[in-house]
């Protein structure tokens, strides 16, 4: 089992930046791949961006050049860069560790005003 808890969230200006991270509770050199999910009001969640154990990312289309996932194995933590915000990426943001089961942190909310 795996606890994450989310920090960074906050409110932006259109096309500013911010970085969120996520702390795990144990190694994550061992975690199959660890993500970050966001779900607006209304909407369902989806995949913002992925890193597995072996480095390799993935990324939503919506965010797709203006995010970056990264890892820092010997801090057991995740960063998201968001940079050139949109409104429309105003969400709560979910850290994602995926090995048997998906383990979820509370979320932290992300606002981006136009």
């Amino acid at each position: 089992q795996v606890q994450l808890v989310e920090s960074g969230g906050g409110l932006v200006q259109a096309g500013g930046s911010l970085r969120l991270s996520c702390a795990a509770s144990k190694n994550i050199f061992s975690i199959n791949a660890m993500g970050w999910y966001r779900q607006a009001p209304g909407k369902q969640r989806e995949l913002v961006a992925l890193i597995t154990s072996g480095g390799s990312t993935n990324y939503g289309d919506a965010v797709k050049g203006r995010f970056t996932i990264s890892r820092d194995d010997a801090k057991n933590t995740v960063y998201l860069q968001m940079n050139s915000l949109k409104p429309e990426d105003t969400a709560v943001y979910y850290c994602n560790a995926r090995e048997v089961l998906n383990f979820w942190g509370q979320g932290t909310q992300v606002t981006v005003s136009s």
